[in-house]
């Protein structure tokens, strides 16, 4: 913010506590030059630590030893605090066997100094938490609070103390606390804006991001060319899931500071959740040279991998580098494991039921993890175990997944009407799904209602705006109630002509020539395509071994 433009901001409360500088810091009468200067300084207000600075400066005071350290303590506190804003320093030139200077040099070097036994000099007792401004230690924060509060009572109407005691307070846990004191410094001086981004990342902590993100944004109101804020207002969208904002703004904050890595991961994972998998890759190329070991620079790099570039191989290389670092969370060894089970190689495979027992110690597994292991049951046909662990999300309300999940592990026990239960249900919750209404009519067919189905087939095919993959899927659950071959082989090759990576039709076809008019030329095409398709799947291994030659090249 320029000066002119943070003084028009400004100039009110700066004027008033001004006026009331006498009253807020114990003074009474006409004060000194050096008073005033320090009553200036002590207020951590910046307006007013400005006017320090040229009074200062008009005075004549710099090359002297009070002018020369009070110098230092405000553009300390200036660069420290409030570093957004734009003003002209003085030469820094502090006194250094002076008290303040020592200080100063301890921040320099990260030591906490507390202040001498009987002292009663506010800054004395402030200026050392410039060392912990970055400190998350409950061991080093927790010993300065004493400090804080002995200011607070020493200069009441300074934002120091409080901003100060905010800090410490929220990155100890003690959230109503640091709230408290956030909005005492806020009520000395709307100008200590460290306060508001302390308010608005409190909400956070509690899960309120839409409220810390209405904060920020009237703060950016009030502070429109402050990088702080903005930087603080693309972090909120960004936890706020709002990706498209946080993708811009994110992108604002890196042109004031182009290698902020937290910002450059934000970016790539904003851009990585709105399916934006190429530009991701500059952001994280950036960030590789910060730390390639990041666990979610090594989540994104491999979801770009597996969902943007289908390079599963690489994908599960960086997964396997995430969970040897043993940073990956939860999220990401679910889309691990579930990577790893999808693969066509068995030791990919394994791995992945490895990671999903890993996942399943304990016994109070997510639904999202349930989930998985049901369908790895399911690609294994262990239908048993499959209904097992589905039980527990079937009780309720279950997804329409789930329901899906029940379907299909019926019809692969032969409960061809417990099947069709599920698949009513399912086709009710959504009828205009496509995956609802295929496993009902396939439901309808398994139970002998083969009009009932061919009535759902044709209305679904008479669609107007039907894609090509669910033509194919309905020419394929017509070809099950056709009546002759011709009819048969018709919808079939219909279906593949719609998508000609229709596993079910392709199975069909290699099952027409194999059992109803043996070709075993034709049915080895047909098989080596499915198996391409779905190299794990049980019922087409099966069949491979009566095809030795079904390997060969």
């Amino acid at each position: 913010m320029s000066r002119r433009g943070f003084f028009s901001v400004s100039l009110l409360a700066g004027a008033l506590c001004f006026l009331i500088i006498p009253l807020c810091f114990g003074q009474t009468g006409r004060q000194g030059l050096a008073e005033e200067i320090r009553a200036l300084s002590e207020s951590g207000i910046p307006s007013l630590m400005q006017r320090a600075l040229d009074q200062i400066r008009q005075q004549n005071l710099g090359s002297g030893e009070f002018g020369r350290i009070m110098n230092a303590v405000n553009i300390n506190l200036f660069r420290r605090l409030y570093p957004d804003i734009g003003i002209q320093f003085p030469a820094l030139d502090p006194p250094q066997s002076h008290s303040y200077a020592r200080i100063l040099r301890d921040v320099d070097r990260g030591l906490y100094s507390s202040p001498p036994a009987g002292s009663s000099d506010y800054l004395e007792f402030v200026l050392p938490f410039l060392a912990l401004l970055g400190e998350t230690r409950q061991d080093r924060l927790l010993p300065s609070l004493p400090d804080l509060r002995r200011a607070a009572v020493l200069n009441p109407g300074s934002v120091l103390a409080p901003l100060f005691m905010g800090l410490a307070y929220e990155r100890t846990g003690s959230l109503a606390e640091a709230e408290a004191v956030y909005n005492r410094a806020l009520g000395i001086s709307t100008e200590c804006y460290p306060a508001s981004l302390g308010l608005a990342r409190i909400r956070e902590l509690r899960g309120d991001h839409a409220g810390a993100v209405r904060a920020l944004q009237d703060l950016v109101l009030s502070f429109p060319d402050n990088a702080a804020v903005k930087r603080q207002l693309a972090v909120a969208y960004y936890r706020q899931g709002d990706w498209s904002r946080a993708q811009n703004a994110i992108a604002e904050s890196l042109q004031h500071e182009s290698r902020d890595g937290e910002l450059l991961l934000m970016q790539a994972h904003a851009l990585v959740e709105q399916g934006r998998y190429l530009p991701a890759q500059r952001p994280l190329d950036q960030y590789a040279s910060i730390n390639a070991q990041n666990p979610l620079y090594l989540f994104l790099r491999a979801r770009v991998q597996a969902e943007g570039l289908g390079n599963r191989d690489a994908a599960l290389n960086y997964l396997r580098s995430l969970i040897r670092s043993g940073g990956a969370g939860e999220d990401a060894l679910i889309y691990g494991a579930r990577l790893f089970l999808e693969s066509p190689r068995e030791e990919d495979r394994n791995e992945g039921r490895a990671l999903l027992s890993r996942l399943m110690e304990g016994g109070t597994s997510s639904p999202e993890i349930i989930r998985l292991a049901v369908q790895d049951y399911i690609n294994q046909e262990n239908w048993q175990s499959a209904k097992d662990h589905l039980a527990p999300l079937l009780e309720g309300s279950p997804q329409s997944q789930d329901l899906l999940s029940a379907y299909t592990i019926e019809r692969g026990l032969g409960n061809n009407a417990a099947a069709l239960s599920h698949a009513r249900s399912l086709y009710e919750k959504n009828p205009a799904g496509d995956e609802g209404a295929a496993a009902y009519i396939s439901a309808l067919i398994a139970t002998g209602r083969q009009a009932e189905a061919g009535r759902l087939i044709e209305s679904r095919l008479a669609a107007a705006n039907i894609t090509d993959t669910q033509k194919a899927r309905y020419y394929y659950l017509r070809s099950l109630i056709r009546s002759s071959d011709d009819q048969v082989v018709a919808d079939l090759r219909a279906s593949l002509f719609s998508d000609p990576r229709n596993l079910s039709s392709m199975i069909a076809m290699f099952e027409f020539y194999h059992f109803r008019r043996p070709e075993r030329a034709r049915a080895l095409i047909y098989l080596r395509q499915a198996l391409a398709l779905d190299p794990a799947n049980p019922q087409l291994r099966r069949y491979a071994e009566e095809y030795p030659e079904v390997m060969r090249n």
